[in-house]
């Protein structure tokens, strides 16, 4: 039994869910190989291969899959579908975009959002924005998944796998045009170890500098909640929910959150959830381990002072 495990990465430098999709991988069980596709991506290459448990790193490297096109990197895959058992990617932007399309490509039914595996045919992943968990086994001679990094802890160093060329190019009738690329000194918010996220109660975007200073203090990434975003206090890359980015750091600070049930299915898998809220009956004092029932304004400048 094989697995393919798309590797997540900007051509620079490998990401953090790529090793967390490798640990579910070793929990199928089987020979794990690495695709790395991209353009001058040798040092990403390299770094996939120190990944514990990988057994073989596959690069295509090629300005055709410089961006990273789904129609592009499903071609690809699916020439070396054939191979493998298992076909993984992190439930990302790129995994979604790619993924479905192997999918359906080999006719077989994806399993999305994956939370666990029980085997190699048995997988779990949350339903009704993640209020119930989903135990599904698939008899499709090939697995399609995408697997929800936060669930799982990375896989470690210490790997020396074989790197192996690949030379064949797919292109397809879409063509990448630009980007426009969020820079900021904070740590990224899919891989922040430390999270403060502001909410409605926060009032304005003004307000949000206030975070901003606790977040420096920290060490920590800014997010928000879906009220934050549709009200313009923050771009929406910063939305913490079942509809942004599903986060799972070692401490979430939810400030002016009330904790709606989307919100909930982004960060409630966080190790430790500490919820500042002037309202007691706020949903989200449900999943803190720590509650503080003050006025946000009040608190946090006087948290700030302390640390």
């Amino acid at each position: 039994m094989s697995i393919l495990v798309l590797a997540e990465h900007d051509n620079a430098s490998l990401k953090l869910d790529t090793a967390k999709v490798v640990s579910a991988a070793k929990a199928i069980g089987g020979d794990i190989h690495l695709l790395v596709a991209g353009h001058n991506c040798g040092a990403v290459a390299e770094a996939a291969a120190a990944i514990d448990g990988v057994a073989k790193v596959l690069v295509a490297d090629n300005a055709a899959y410089a961006a990273h096109l789904g129609e592009n990197l499903a071609a690809l895959m699916l020439d070396l579908a054939s191979g493998y058992s298992h076909i993984l990617a992190a439930a990302s932007s790129m995994g979604k975009d790619a993924l479905p399309r192997v999918a359906v490509l080999l006719d077989v039914a994806q399993l999305s959002e994956v939370v666990a595996v029980v085997d190699a045919n048995t997988f779990v992943r949350p339903v009704y924005a993640g209020n119930a968990l989903a135990t599904v086994e698939s008899l499709d001679d090939k697995k399609v998944m995408t697997v929800r990094p936060s669930a799982f802890d990375a896989a470690g160093n210490g790997g020396s796998a074989a790197i192996e060329a690949l030379d064949k190019v797919f292109t397809a009738k879409s063509a990448f045009v630009s980007q426009e690329l969020t820079v900021s000194e904070r740590p990224e918010l899919g891989s922040a170890g430390i999270i403060v996220s502001g909410g409605r109660g926060m009032g304005s975007g003004e307000n949000f500098a206030l975070l901003e200073k606790l977040a420096d203090k920290l060490g920590a990434a800014v997010g928000a909640s879906r009220a934050a975003v549709d009200a313009g206090f923050v771009p929406n890359d910063l939305q913490v929910g079942q509809t942004g980015k599903i986060v799972a750091p070692q401490l979430y600070i939810a400030v002016g959150i009330s904790g709606a049930i989307q919100h909930l299915a982004g960060m409630k898998d966080s190790k430790v959830i500490v919820a500042i809220n002037k309202d007691p009956e706020a949903p989200i004092f449900q999943v803190a381990d720590y509650a503080l029932e003050a006025d946000l304004f009040e608190a946090v400048p006087k948290l700030i002072d302390l640390l």
